[in-house]
């Protein structure tokens, strides 16, 4: 397990920029694929070419009959399995430390102008070395999803073109130098092909992780952008609201029986309302003759 261990610790720091399924698929790559390959799955084919025997003693039959029945090693098959799937992984997390390094020296430089008092928005950067998986982020996340993707079912195909699903007790082979058929047999057929299909499941299960993460992703960015519009348009409904029962209260209807003030004398019965209306007439027109005398 030593050699996993700076896998293991570079992995481990894709959880802070990792969605939930993400993680899920972090802990399904460690645990039934790093550990399980690593303490059992090697000693059940440490015997894999000594336990190969075939009924010939023809010098280089039977190792060119291991040749053809094993082009590569279940174990080195899934050693570059787990390799090759990692890398993108690997990439994303180079690039999400890059996008926070960046921001974290554009912070910097904030810091040291002369007005403080700008202030320092954080795009990508949330808490403890943690990330918001958005703008470009978002786009790098979707990219190494995919080819997260594309890798597994590449090696799946490849498994299944090189050796199937499963062994044989028996294995016939008629390549040269073999003068005629000769049978080989392989040591614990049953228990290996266990370990086929155990570590098939598991590929298949980080398959389905990965696609029900763009699946997340996908239907996450499209209610966040429903919600941003709809927040929009409900800010712009209540702005035209308000504005229309201001205009409402300040002017008066159309068809309404309240008049303006007006400076001529007013027709009502009431001679006490009309005689100070009047008077307050002829005060005011007094002033004016005064001013301007």
């Amino acid at each position: 397990m030593g050699d996993w261990t700076l896998l293991g610790r570079l992995l481990d720091k894709v959880q802070a920029q990792s969605t939930v399924i993400g993680k899920i698929w972090l802990t399904v790559l460690f645990i039934f694929r790093i550990l399980l390959l690593g303490s059992a799955a090697e000693k059940v084919w440490g015997d894999e070419q000594s336990g190969f025997l075939c009924n010939t003693r023809q010098p280089g039959c039977e190792n060119v009959c291991y040749d053809k029945a094993f082009p590569i090693s279940h174990i080195r098959f899934w050693v570059l399995q787990i390799i090759f799937v990692s890398a993108p992984t690997l990439l994303y997390l180079g690039h999400a430390l890059h996008v926070v390094h960046l921001e974290r020296k554009q912070h910097k430089l904030i810091d040291e102008q002369i007005f403080r008092k700008v202030k320092k928005t954080s795009k990508y950067i949330v808490r403890d070395g943690k990330v918001k998986i958005q703008g470009i982020l978002l786009f790098t996340y979707i990219l190494h999803v995919l080819c997260k993707i594309l890798l597994e079912i590449g090696f799946i195909v490849g498994q299944w073109y090189l050796y199937g699903f499963s062994l044989d007790p028996m294995y016939v082979c008629s390549r040269y130098p073999c003068p005629h058929s000769v049978d080989c047999f392989i040591s614990r057929p049953t228990e290996k092909t266990i370990f086929i299909i155990f570590m098939l499941a598991v590929a298949c299960v980080s398959l389905l992780l990965n696609i029900a993460e763009i699946v997340y992703l996908v239907f996450k960015q499209i209610t966040i952008s429903t919600q941003k519009r709809y927040k929009k348009h409900g800010h712009h409904q209540f702005i035209e609201s308000f504005d229309k029962s201001k205009l409402t209260e300040d002017l008066p209807l159309s068809g309404s029986k309240v008049k303006p003030f007006s400076t001529e004398p007013s027709n009502s019965q009431d001679p006490k309302s009309q005689k100070t209306i009047n008077y307050g007439i002829e005060k005011g027109s007094e002033e004016i003759k005064e001013n301007t005398g």
